[in-house]
């Protein structure tokens, strides 16, 4: 039996890759999350039906997706000290997990990072169980998403945009400061998962996302807030900060096509950029969900808002170099997904 290991499974990114397992293998795939963010499989999962087992959903009627709900910590306890855990427990015939894919973590867009930095820390700990039960169970291989965060934020100031390239972080020299405790714990993994490579033989790749965005995202995230906005046609249009802080947009459906092309050939634990290469600001963003709802309003800043660095993008050169990979998915195309989907929440309720 080929199964995969999702931590964070029914969270953005999490569902998303749930999702493109279920439709493009035959594989078999065990599902983690406490839904303190993500939403219940009974939401996105089409034509939902389950069975009972113990304490997981057998999900849909192969029966290929498992669903425990919980903190991943916890089920990394029980694995840890029975390796067998989850083989004996629900009668699953494996050995190892096929593909693990580490999406748990604590998230909730700018007002959590900067409104609850200790919580956000826990990821910590999240990470320090995760690549310790890694080098026991040693699955085929690993994908642990860090993020642009995980950047000095000396290098994304006012004073000039700066792409951020790969050999921006070096562990063989002096760090620079991450973006608050969401970064440290992201840097932090990425050193993990280059210890995990070197000294247990983990396969193991590491991804730094810029500003990743889909139809599907939560609305404490800007750009289905920012599109919810626009299908309101709501005028005077609010942005959070002054709206000429940037970041690199890039679709969710990309960041997926490009994590299967990075596990198929990274195995030392090394991080790569996923984004456009380019810099858009709020005020931009704006002006194209504008265009594409058919209006041109007033932009309200809101100067007391938590906005993080200023200018945030990617330098994709080594990627393009190394992997010839670029995004497929324009900005327009990608945002006008997400605004027809909230046009159609819009006309619902």
């Amino acid at each position: 039996m080929r199964i995969h290991l999702v931590s964070g499974a029914c969270g953005f990114v999490g569902r998303n890759m749930v999702k493109r397992l279920l439709n493009t293998t035959r594989d078999h795939i065990f599902m983690v999350d406490d839904l303190s963010i993500g939403r219940h499989p009974s939401e996105w999962i089409d034509g939902y039906v389950s069975q009972q087992l113990d304490d997981i959903d057998i999900i849909g009627e192969e029966k290929r997706l498992y669903f425990w709900k919980g903190d991943f910590r916890n089920l990394l306890f029980y694995m840890r000290s029975e390796p067998l855990y989850i083989q004996k427990r629900y009668k699953l015939e494996f050995e190892r997990f096929t593909d693990v894919f580490h999406f748990a973590a604590i998230v909730g867009g700018r007002l959590k990072i900067e409104g609850d930095p200790m919580m956000v820390a826990l990821d910590l700990s999240i990470d320090a169980e995760f690549f310790y039960w890694l080098t026991q169970h040693k699955p085929e291989r690993v994908l642990y998403p860090s993020s642009s965060a995980a950047y000095p934020v000396s290098l994304q100031t006012t004073k000039g945009a700066i792409a951020l390239s790969e050999g921006d972080i070096d562990f063989e020299k002096n760090l620079g400061t991450p973006d608050m405790t969401y970064g440290w714990s992201k840097l932090t993994g990425e050193f993990l998962a280059q210890i995990a490579a070197k000294h247990y033989g983990i396969r193991v790749v590491c991804i730094r996302p810029f500003s990743g965005y889909g139809e599907d995202q939560e609305q404490s995230y800007p750009v289905p807030a920012i599109a919810a906005r626009a299908a309101r046609r709501e005028d005077p249009f609010e942005v959070w900060g002054s709206g000429k802080q940037g970041r690199d947009f890039v679709h969710i459906d990309d960041i997926l096509d490009f994590i299967f092309l990075l596990m198929d050939q990274v195995t030392d634990g090394s991080a790569y950029n996923i984004g456009s290469g380019k810099l858009t600001s709020f005020l931009e963003l704006i002006e194209v969900f504008g265009e594409i709802a058919g209006y041109k309003p007033q932009v309200k800043p809101l100067l007391d808002k938590p906005v993080g660095v200023h200018s945030r993008y990617s330098n994709m050169d080594l990627v393009h170099q190394k992997f010839g990979w670029k995004p497929k998915i324009s900005l327009r195309e990608g945002m006008e997904r997400v605004y027809n989907k909230q046009l159609e929440l819009l006309k619902k309720q």
